[in-house]
C-alpha cells in the first residue's frame, strides 16, 4: 500500500514499485484513509509519508498499528531526523527512508522486510 497526500508522488511510487514487479494492492491520499482500508488491502507493506495534513504518518502509523499489531510499515519522507526514527520505532514503523536516499532503497527495504531475494 503506497499512502502520500500528492498524487503525483503516490503515482510515481506506485508505477515504479510495479514496472520492478511489485503488486501494490491501494493507495491512500492520507492518514485517514490508509487506516479505512489497510484492512481491505491486507498488503504486506504499507509505504507512509510523514507530513501529510489532519493525520500525519506517525499517527496514520499508529492507528495502523492498533488495527494490525503485525503490520510491517515503511515511513517515507523527506524529512528524516533522530527524533523522527525514534518516534516511529515508538509506534511501530520497521524502517525510517529518506526520499532523497531514492527508490532502489525503498525497493531493497521492502524485499527485505518481504524476504524477496533477487
Amino acid at each position: 500500500m503506497v499512502v502520500d497526500d500528492t498524487d503525483h508522488v503516490r503515482r510515481m511510487l506506485r508505477n515504479m514499485l510495479e514496472l520492478d514487479g511489485f503488486s501494490v494492492v491501494a493507495e491512500a491520499s492520507g492518514g485517514e484513509e490508509a487506516v479505512s482500508l489497510v484492512d481491505d488491502a491486507d498488503p504486506d507493506v504499507v509505504v507512509i509519508d510523514y507530513k501529510m495534513p489532519v493525520v500525519d504518518g506517525l499517527q496514520a502509523a499508529a492507528n495502523i498499528r492498533d488495527k494490525r499489531p503485525d503490520q510491517v510499515m515503511i515511513l517515507y519522507t523527506a524529512f528524516v531526523d533522530a527524533d523522527l526514527q525514534r518516534k516511529a520505532r515508538e509506534v511501530g514503523v520497521s524502517v525510517v527512508l529518506g526520499k532523497v536516499e531514492g527508490l532502489e532503497s525503498l525497493e531493497r527495504e521492502i524485499s527485505r522486510l518481504c524476504g524477496i531475494i533477487f
